[in-house]
């Protein structure tokens, strides 16, 4: 995939994802009918987020998720394949605003990107702007090529359907 990604899709409430060519940032937006504290809520809770968090078709276990700031998480996606282990620290929670967090796949030791999501009220919702950056631009191709587009925009349609059922 090009690593220049400007995708919407064809829903009420697309999914933007832009990973502009030559920098370590990935953005995600995408418009969802809840509020910030509901939206807040469904993405952090641990007993929520096997859900909708990755792709569809893959399994996935929380082993921590402490949102706090100073909190920590780690969970594994399981498929076919084998398991994919994620983990990353909580520096900063905001309740219903917003949460600075790394991120880090444990394939990849010491890749570690910065992410900050954010929980913006509209008129008909809440905008979930999200911001990752990645230590090189090295890092960010390889994180786009690996298949992230899927894994986002699934997260993304999964995470509208988990409003829409938890209201």
């Amino acid at each position: 995939m090009n690593p220049q990604i400007v995708k919407e899709q064809e829903t009420m409430n697309a999914t933007t994802i832009n990973a502009p060519a030559g920098t370590p940032f990935v953005e995600v937006t995408r418009e969802f009918d809840a509020t910030p504290a509901q939206l807040f809520r469904i993405t952090t809770d641990p007993d929520l987020i096997a859900q909708w968090l990755g792709p569809r078709g893959i399994d996935m276990t929380v082993e921590k998720y402490d949102v706090r700031s100073g909190g920590s998480y780690r969970y594994l996606h399981h498929d076919e394949n084998g398991e994919y282990a994620f983990r990353g620290v909580f520096h900063t929670v905001e309740q219903d605003k917003y949460v600075v967090q790394t991120f880090e796949w444990e394939g990849a030791p010491g890749e570690v990107c910065l992410e900050k999501a954010t929980y913006e009220p509209t008129e008909t919702g809440v905008r979930l702007h999200q911001r990752s950056v990645f230590q090189s631009v090295e890092s960010r191709d390889a994180f786009v090529e690996s298949g992230m587009e899927t894994g986002i925009n699934d997260s993304m349609d999964r995470l509208a359907e988990l409003i829409a059922k938890e209201g």
